[in-house]
């Protein structure tokens, strides 16, 4: 198996950072979608981490439902160490499937502490939709890797290679040149 580590392209993305494996026989297709959907995941475990520390595990609540908090809270630990970038210091693979099982868990915890007394009004957690970017583009060794071809073209067939790839949103370069036609005063 081919190891991958991604990384995303933006600067403020630093988090974003995970081991991705699959065969050298992959297509480009399939491991963009694997790739972006584990990224999608992986930012909406961040993000819901930060929101449910920030607006429901308030002093009050912990004071009121002692036990209910801490099991949350432990439940966000476990969730955000798994979408964390140190997996790739400890060498682990980042999977959909575990990042969706962490989500679910949040989501039947956050329920629990509503039954619990958690008044309504701040719980307001959305659900997860995936952002599509049709024109994401990864990026190995300075190259596009064009969607039409296996990874094998472009690595060769060696099933222990490993590389690092980065993820370019589309969206991105158009955030970019926006923020410069600001500074210059178009």
């Amino acid at each position: 198996m081919v190891r991958i580590h991604v990384k995303a392209a933006a600067a403020e993305a630093e988090e974003q950072q995970f081991l991705y494996s699959c065969s050298c026989d992959s297509s480009i297709a399939d491991l963009a979608d694997a790739i972006l959907e584990i990224y999608n995941l992986q930012a909406w475990i961040q993000a819901l981490c930060v929101h449910v520390r920030q607006y429901l595990l308030t002093d009050a609540f912990r004071e009121n439902c002692a036990g209910v908090a801490d099991v949350l809270d432990r439940t966000l630990s476990e969730a955000g160490t798994y979408a964390s970038k140190e997996q790739v210091l400890h060498q682990r693979f980042l999977s959909s499937h575990f990042l969706r099982d962490h989500i679910q868990t949040i989501e039947k915890e956050v329920k629990i502490a509503r039954s619990r007394g958690l008044p309504e009004s701040n719980t307001q957690i959305t659900t997860f939709t995936p952002e599509l970017h049709k024109d994401v583009q990864l990026i190995w060794a300075g190259k596009e890797l064009s969607r039409g071809k296996r990874l094998c073209d472009y690595i060769g067939g060696n099933e222990k290679t490993k590389i690092t790839i980065k993820l370019k949103l589309g969206c991105e370069d158009l955030e970019n040149r926006m923020v410069t036609n600001v500074q210059e005063g178009c």
